[in-house]
């Protein structure tokens, strides 16, 4: 048997590679589209659900947060230090932050405006989650709790972001300017040097990381609006979604 003549390659050549060309096209589009699917059901099973906490920049009430029974990385727990709890509350914002972290730090002043925006509806939490990258991270984040159980938590926090050129980004131990900062505000320095001292304020915070790890969370600021973790790109955006949030 002969086999058949070959088409005279003018005839096809554009059709045929404007078929190949869709072919192509739509094969991309649908690998994004299921991309988008596989990445947004990724993103839902991450995140979880919390309670409200409450005291005003003490830890969470015993009531608040979800137990670990329940939940095994709670994006709250009832130790979480609560920056400022909303009178009308509507929606909680969750940050895990660095003390360190310049993006952090870029942070602090959106916060400080969108919960003195929303003070009345948006309940506001901090979580640390030093990074082992910034040498005085986990330093900083101690120094704070060790604050923190004095009642002084935002007055550190601020402080530690007010003065982070001052004292960060060196292998040099800031202990003691951290402890400088305590004595500035008024603190008891030897119930502040016995907490920095203690253990278990080195593993209050490291319990943060744990569950910030195993929440998703990969880098510092991570924000989680009622338990959903955050991509934002844009501040527009993130006013957008707290604004939201604040209106059901």
């Amino acid at each position: 048997m002969t086999s058949p003549d070959p088409i005279p390659t003018k005839a096809v050549s554009a059709p045929s590679r404007q078929r190949r060309a869709k072919v192509i096209v739509w094969v991309v589009l649908a690998t994004l589209v299921l991309a988008g699917v596989v990445a947004f059901f990724a993103a839902r099973a991450q995140s979880t659900p919390q309670a409200a906490p409450a005291q005003t920049g003490q830890a969470a009430s015993s009531g608040s947060g979800q137990t670990a029974a329940s939940q095994a990385a709670p994006v709250v727990r009832s130790d979480s230090r609560v920056l400022s709890q909303a009178p009308n509350e509507r929606a909680v914002l969750v940050e895990f932050l660095d003390f360190e972290c310049e993006g952090c730090k870029a942070a602090y002043p959106v916060v400080e405006e969108l919960r003195a925006e929303y003070a009345d509806t948006v309940t506001v939490v901090h979580r640390y989650f030093p990074l082992p990258g910034h040498p005085n991270s986990m330093t900083a984040a101690v120094a704070v709790e060790a604050a923190a159980q004095q009642g002084a938590y935002e007055a550190m926090y601020q402080r530690m972001f007010d003065t982070q050129e001052q004292w960060s980004h060196t292998a040099e131990d800031r202990s003691p300017v951290f402890r400088g900062y305590a004595e500035e505000l008024g603190l008891d320095l030897a119930a502040y040097d016995k907490a920095v001292a203690d253990p278990a304020t080195r593993a209050r915070v490291e319990a943060d990381v744990a569950d910030g790890v195993a929440l998703g969370v990969q880098g510092t600021p991570t924000f989680f609006l009622d338990g959903q973790m955050l991509t934002l790109n844009t501040l527009e955006q993130f006013r957008a979604e707290i604004d939201a949030a604040a209106s059901n």
